[in-house]
């Protein structure tokens, strides 16, 4: 809570036009955006919670949970869709037991889809973390998921 009353401090206006860049600051802050930090920006905005949520979950860009320790990113623009994304958004699915926009229960994986993550000519493309997976298969999922594993264990 803290640091959320840090970020709204950093606004010395509290004008709506502020919104967007409160949030990024506290997801930059934090790592997500809580259910407190909704309050406390509504409070301090003079907005409803109803209004910041609609806003917040417009944009792709903010996450309602801790972030997990590996973030699984699919790409699901136009070139990765038409390369079988869905087939490969239901293997990852299934594999990791968590559905699109899920951490696991011990929050070291979370699985997204992205509109385009901007590599058209390498789909289906997948990033984990940082990493980059390109031309991805149903059978390269279990290796990629292996390398998950084998990280975490170090």
């Amino acid at each position: 809570m803290e640091q959320i009353e840090t970020v709204l401090q950093r606004f010395q206006t509290n004008t709506r036009d502020n919104l967007i860049p409160i949030l990024q600051e506290i997801q930059q802050e934090t790592g997500y955006i809580s259910k407190e930090a909704i309050i406390k920006v509504a409070g301090y905005l003079k907005i409803p919670t109803s209004k910041i949520f609609a806003v917040a979950t417009f944009y792709d860009q903010f996450r309602f949970s801790p972030p997990a320790k590996f973030r699984i990113r699919l790409c699901n623009g136009t070139a990765c869709h038409m390369s079988g994304s869905v087939s490969i958004l239901e293997q990852f699915e299934r594999q990791l037991k968590i559905k699109a926009g899920e951490t696991s229960k011990n929050g070291l994986v979370s699985l997204e889809v992205s509109q385009c993550i901007g590599a058209c000519g390498l789909a289906p493309v997948v990033l984990v973390n940082d990493k980059f997976y390109s031309g991805i298969t149903t059978e390269k999922i279990t290796e990629i998921i292996e390398c998950v594993k084998e990280t975490q264990e170090d």
